[in-house]
């Protein structure tokens, strides 16, 4: 699950990164209008919390950007601002979800595996494919009932194809979506090859009746055998 953090606030985007990502979460953030547009041109994100008062800009603003883009990622507002109106006009704009400072950082943990869940997974807790279940909120996959032991690089691979049966993935896209801003600090995709090699021997060790088939020159998809 990839998450963008849209808030100037350091400590407070600081504390939310590190819960996420210790929930083995994908996290960026974004300190800014202008970074958080730049951001969300280039990429996408299973959820997008967002400040709505940035010192460059009202994230208000960006929810009408996001749309003007075609950008449907699920939106969080985080906000100070309280009121009644602050919370229609948010979600007339596509907020998915409006989340008062301050607040604890359980429930914004819960609200957003939600609001993905909710949307992206038809409100069902396991994602499945053949006889392949992952259960996002307890990091937990099966193959045919019987658990499957993968690393959080493997899991977060396995997730992602999983929400994207029988699409081709380029492996840049695959890249970007698993291991965020860091992968502007790699020079090759061995990285990726290896963790791959080893979650796709895992998957047929298992006996899965599916696969993630390498596309020479392109990437992967994964197919039932």
């Amino acid at each position: 699950m990839k998450i963008l953090v849209v808030e100037d606030d350091k400590s407070l985007r600081q504390i939310i990164r590190e819960t996420l990502d210790a929930e083995g979460m994908v996290v960026e953030t974004a300190p800014t209008y202008a970074k958080a547009m730049l951001k969300l041109e280039d990429y996408s994100y299973d959820c997008v919390l967002l400040d709505i008062m940035l010192p460059d800009g009202s994230g208000m603003d960006l929810l009408d950007y996001m749309k003007s883009i075609g950008k449907r990622e699920n939106v969080i507002i985080i906000s100070a601002k309280d009121s009644t109106d602050d919370k229609v006009l948010g979600l007339d704009k596509g907020a998915d979800d409006y989340l008062a400072k301050p607040f604890h950082i359980a429930e914004l943990v819960a609200r957003v595996r939600s609001v993905v869940r909710r949307k992206d997974h038809g409100g069902e807790m396991a994602v499945t494919f053949g006889n392949i279940a992952l259960r996002p909120d307890k990091s937990a996959v099966t193959v045919a009932g019987t658990p499957l032991d993968l690393n959080r690089k493997e899991l977060d691979i396995l997730a992602y194809f999983l929400t994207r049966p029988n699409h081709l993935v380029n492996k840049q896209t695959l890249a970007e979506a698993v291991w965020g801003d860091h992968i502007d600090q790699v020079d090759n995709f061995d990285f990726l090859y290896a963790q791959m090699k080893n979650l796709r021997k895992k998957m047929k060790d298992a006996c899965a009746d599916v696969e993630i088939r390498a596309v020479y020159g392109i990437g992967y998809k994964m197919t039932k055998i």
